[in-house]
């Protein structure tokens, strides 16, 4: 049952969205779509629903054209960003909607109507809202509402569109876990669309990195951290610095320290090398490439810093560090800065410019 998409162009008017995505989804898979605004991410998702009409390629599933079925017919559920429910309905009526719409061959008995929106109403934990009209809801229950109604007709494909981008982050946090176990429990094949790197990481079985309407890279959440195709692919992933290197093979050479290269540690030559304020070291105290110019408390976690850096150029750095007794760092205090691994940039190897760096 597995989705195989092949050659999937879209353009509209004269501008290509999608221009070639080739991208296969094993059945009861979570894969997501991360990229920037303008990457393709929603109109791929569309596609897949019926929602747009795509210009070239095909999207095939267990043998059948599934770009040929009428949307009504492609057993998938979609959640809006916007959540999309009706005013005037209550919850369970919008839950029920899909099921009550149905022509009257297709549609159920009023009963299993009732029973699986009741059910679905105490899986999302929202039973005591089914009366409720979607303006008496918060954020987070109308969320949950809308994932329910896309539940309701039983499809076996789920897709989300940027389904936790208006709430705040603990809401966030609860129904990530919600959407795992339903996916989980009901073995759906889903995939998210979302531009928050640490949703699809958390989330997904695997990630398709998508820029320019393309997909640059799909693959495990750690296989994209310890082998990213490219610096676009890395610096989108996570905030990185930046500072030039020279690449000898397996290391860079900074200027007053070396690190582990990244990936193909063939190339050679000047570049510009980058690095994860996780992957850096600061050594208070001592004579290095470095002045702390401000350490921040990173919130409630106790002892973790994230100390700014001035390099010998003017470089500003970003490090995340635990403070030790006895080495506390302070603005104005010379420091060593080292980093373990990074990845050189070379400017001809140059995609797409990332747009995630500190």
């Amino acid at each position: 049952m597995a989705i195989g998409i092949e050659g999937l162009c879209k353009h509209f008017g004269r501008t290509p969205v999608l221009r070639g995505v080739d991208l296969t989804i094993a059945s009861g898979e979570f894969i997501a779509l991360l990229g920037p605004s303008g990457a393709g991410k929603t109109t791929l998702l569309r596609v897949l629903a019926g929602l747009e009409r795509a210009d070239a390629g095909r999207v095939h599933r267990n043998g059948v054209d599934f770009l040929a079925l009428p949307p009504a017919r492609r057993r998938v559920g979609f959640v809006f960003q916007n959540y999309a429910l009706f005013p005037l309905l209550t919850a369970a009526e919008n839950i029920a909607f899909g099921l009550q719409v149905r022509s009257r061959r297709a549609r159920p008995p009023r009963h299993e109507i009732a029973s699986r929106t009741d059910a679905l109403l105490g899986q999302l934990r929202i039973g005591g809202l089914s009366r409720r009209r979607p303006a008496q809801l918060s954020g987070g229950e109308a969320q949950r509402v809308a994932i329910a109604r896309a539940l309701a007709p039983e499809p076996e494909v789920l897709l989300l569109d940027e389904p936790f981008g208006a709430l705040d982050t603990p809401v966030r946090a609860e129904l990530r876990g919600e959407l795992r176990r339903l996916h989980k429990a009901r073995g759906l094949t889903t995939i998210l669309v979302t531009h928050d790197q640490d949703e699809a990481l958390a989330l997904a079985d695997r990630v398709a990195v998508m820029a320019a309407g393309v997909i640059v890279q799909v693959d495990t959440p750690a296989r994209l951290e310890a082998a990213p195709a490219s610096p676009f692919v890395f610096a989108f992933l996570g905030a990185v610095n930046r500072a030039a290197c020279i690449a000898h093979g397996d290391r860079l050479e900074f200027a007053g320290f070396s690190a582990q290269a990244i990936g193909d540690g063939g190339r050679r030559g000047q570049a510009i090398g980058l690095f994860r304020p996780s992957d850096a070291r600061l050594t208070a105290g001592d004579a290095g490439p470095g002045l702390v110019v401000t350490v921040l408390s990173l919130g409630a976690r106790r002892g973790r810093l994230q100390a700014v850096c001035e390099g010998p150029s003017g470089e500003v750095f970003h490090v995340d560090c635990i403070e030790a007794a006895g080495t506390a760092l302070a603005p104005g205090r010379p420091a060593r800065l080292t980093a373990e691994r990074a990845l050189a940039e070379f400017p001809a190897a140059q995609i797409v410019s990332p747009k995630a760096s500190l």
